[in-house]
């Protein structure tokens, strides 16, 4: 059982004063405030002449690095607060769950190109002559490669609340703000933290796009790391490509010890079962823990506030006349909402219908073959993908869950791979694929399986740790040994598991395969026969009709997939594998 908040028990103990662990906790402070500001000054600067120059001096690369870190936490934070509000209405109302669940399933699987050229120019437009357009529309695109995961496991974390739970929030009473922050939220809170880890891997790998954007005639390079990258890989400068993937290296170990390990370790608390036999331990939680500070802040500060906003702010709504006049006006809003909802569908087919239009007057019947064609190339990487990465880690995945104490010393390691962006090494592995003569069209294979294999391998070894101490003690008695005992005891539960993988990593596929099937280094290039590649060149060209029908063609593949794959996978293990019987 989840623990429950309690915002009026105190959270630390003790009455010194001053406390050894409150000088870093200060440092980290004013470092955070002084990058803070920093930051902001230079988001909201004017737009120089030379935004398409960046320089790869290896000095500017810690400010580069703090550039690309505040992108990717700015992203993270939008993405959170889509979550709660999409993830929860959608785990709470059966009509907006069939809108948003299958939205999120063609959305997760659109090229982050496709969205820069939908949003650049609207942004810049709301910030004319500024940089905080460009910086918006850079962190839109992280965010875009971000949230979907942590939709989805809010979403289903929400879902899978037991009854004695939702039935002890219904007998105490608890308005829908308590409900979120005291039952849905602490629930969720281990799948959240898992999968903002793999999320952030996600906004690492197109960092390089979001952050050097070439798309409708205009090339513009934002500070950062990954137009860094970009702009090291064209004018193949091996120095400064080394020197780019060690400080990204260095700040995702960075960000593993200082903010992902103390999350793992504070979220334990939230277990509602011995899924994991041991426990994270961080040296920066217990800082925390133990510092006068943030113990001030949190009696001063934080408790306060919390109470108010759960306690104290509904209440005070409920006894109202808001809340009366609400009720009043119900009806009347209603009514509101149906007339906004006519009016707003119809001017959605209007706009929709005149796209389509346009869009068959500008293809000619040879493109849209050429499309669909190339949307099938894709679709059957994206398989082998998928397959090749089952058979290489579905094995050593469960061979790592089944014993415990190997999964504890190499799951840090896990976490690190899964979080370092796949396509800073993509110029290096392109460059022997040019030396050996490997075509790009077999090698984009390889390209999407450096990026996506985590998910699986991942998924597999928690899925076998979830295995009953009980079962394999029957299967010791037995004497199961080998793939016997592989597939009678370990496969009817990882299967599940395996199939949560599989689909992400063939969404993170999909999305890949704008980079993979498209590839540079210096006065080398190559392209293979795929929609990725035409994705990335029309967005290039600033081709509108190949962009919108390609991305079109890419969701309906989507779509299919979805329907006549994963999901009779998923239908498939609920029905044979299932230890409720």
């Amino acid at each position: 059982m989840p623990r429950i908040i309690n915002y009026e028990r105190p959270l630390f103990r003790g009455h010194a004063p001053f406390s050894v662990y409150d000088v870093p906790i200060a440092l980290a402070v004013f470092a955070l405030i002084w990058a803070f500001l920093t930051v902001g000054r230079d988001m909201t600067a004017p737009v120089l002449p030379d935004s398409g120059e960046l320089d790869l001096a290896f000095i500017r690369l810690p400010y580069y690095a703090l550039r690309s870190v505040a992108r990717m936490f700015l992203a993270y934070f939008f993405s959170l607060l889509f979550t709660f509000v999409f993830g929860s209405l959608a785990a709470h109302n059966r009509t907006a769950e069939k809108v948003i669940i299958p939205t999120i399933d063609i959305l997760q699987s659109v090229p982050i190109l496709g969205f820069l050229a939908v949003t650049v120019n609207g942004f810049m437009s709301l910030f004319p002559g500024s940089m905080l357009g460009i910086e918006l529309a850079s962190i839109f695109a992280i965010f875009t490669s971000q949230v979907w995961n942590i939709v989805y496991s809010f979403f289903q974390s929400v879902r899978a609340i037991p009854r004695d739970l939702t039935d002890s929030a219904a007998v105490f009473k608890l308005t829908p703000i308590q409900r979120f922050f005291r039952l849905e939220v602490p629930f969720s809170m281990i799948g959240l933290v898992w999968n903002s880890m793999v999320s952030f891997g996600g906004g690492w790998f197109f960092l390089a796009a979001s952050e050097a954007i070439t798309v409708l005639g205009k090339d513009i390079r934002l500070p950062g790391l990954g137009s860094y990258l970009a702009t090291a890989v064209e004018k193949g400068d091996f120095p400064a490509i080394g020197a780019a993937i060690a400080v990204m290296l260095l700040i995702v170990v960075l960000l593993d010890l200082a903010f992902f390990r103390p999350l793992l370790a504070w979220a334990q608390k939230f277990r509602t079962g011995d899924v994991f036999e041991t426990e994270y331990e961080s040296a920066v939680l217990t800082a925390i823990q133990r510092s006068t500070l943030v113990e001030t802040f949190v009696e001063k500060v934080s408790r306060p506030f919390w109470s108010f906003l759960i306690d104290r702010l509904p209440a005070r709504l409920a006894a109202s006349r808001i809340g009366s006049l609400a009720g009043r006006r119900r009806r009347g809003l209603s009514i509101t909402g149906i007339i906004l909802l006519v009016l707003g569908g119809g001017m959605v087919f209007f706009m929709v219908g005149d796209g389509v239009v346009f869009l068959f007057q500008s293809m000619t019947l040879g493109e849209l073959g050429v499309i669909g064609l190339s949307g099938l190339a894709t679709m059957a990487r994206v398989l082998a993908t998928v397959g090749v990465a089952s058979l290489v880690w579905v094995p050593i995945g469960t061979y790592i869950g089944m014993r415990p104490g190997l999964a504890r010393r190499i799951r840090p390691v896990i976490q690190i791979g899964a979080a370092f962006p796949a396509n800073l090494v993509y110029p290096l592995v392109f460059l022997l694929f040019v030396r050996a003569g490997v075509d790009l069209g077999i090698g984009a294979v390889v390209l999407m399986f450096i990026a996506t294999q985590w998910y699986i391998l991942f998924n597999v070894i928690v899925g076998t740790l979830t295995v009953p101490e009980d079962l394999k003690a029957a299967a010791d008695v037995m004497r199961l040994r080998g793939f016997m005992r592989f597939r009678t005891l370990v496969l009817p539960i990882v299967f599940p598991f395996w199939v949560t993988g599989a689909l992400t990593a063939a969404g993170g596929a999909w999305n890949a395969s704008i980079v993979a099937e498209v590839a540079s280094f210096g006065d080398h290039s190559m392209k293979a026969f795929g929609l990725g590649a035409y994705i990335a060149q029309a967005t290039v060209q600033g081709d509108w009709p190949g962009i919108v029908v390609s991305i079109v063609v890419m969701c309906l593949l989507v779509v299919l997939m979805n329907r006549f794959l994963w999901r009779r996978l998923y239908r498939y293990a609920e029905e044979h594998f299932t230890l409720e019987g």
